[in-house]
């Protein structure tokens, strides 16, 4: 799929794309922060028919619930095409060593050479967390690696 990319001065950004049904959708990035869900003319692709501006959170919730379905399918497809690799989903009990704490202080990587690729907290999917992400009791994490890596991330995860 292009994604057409265009400088708007004094505005900001605008990406656009076209749907298999030939609609074009479009996203303008202000320089102020605010997003515009853009939602072209079907008869005129130059006439926008509905524009939805969208505060940080709507963004954000927009975001997720187009990606959280967008990551399994990318992680189901890499299990078909890599032989040995495995993905688990691992609950993080409240009573952890880890609850509370940034992810990077339990350096998953650095001892099992697994991936924590994504962290599922209330619905609500943090895709690729980075080290200052702190965990909470509930969250679910998402581990990509080996059987026994990923076996041991589990064990980090529970038992520090």
């Amino acid at each position: 799929m292009d994604v057409e990319q265009t400088a708007l001065p004094g505005i900001g950004l605008r990406h656009e794309f076209t749907t298999r049904s030939g609609r074009r959708i479009g996203i303008v990035s202000h320089r102020t922060g605010r997003r515009d869900l853009v939602i072209y003319d079907p008869g005129d692709p130059d006439r926008v028919c509905e524009t939805v501006t969208l505060n940080d959170e709507e963004a954000d919730a927009l975001a997720e619930l187009l990606g959280a379905p967008r990551i399994v399918q990318r992680l189901n497809a890499l299990h078909r095409e890599v032989e040995g690799l495995v993905s688990l989903q691992l609950p993080v009990p409240p009573g952890t060593p880890y609850v509370g704490r940034p992810m990077g202080e339990a350096r998953v990587r650095t001892r099992t050479g697994a991936s924590i690729v994504a962290v599922v907290r209330g619905g609500q999917v943090f895709a690729s967390p980075g080290p200052e992400f702190v965990f909470e009791g509930g969250d679910v994490v998402v581990a990509v690696g080996s059987r026994e890596s990923t076996a041991a991330v589990s064990d980090i995860i529970t038992r520090g």
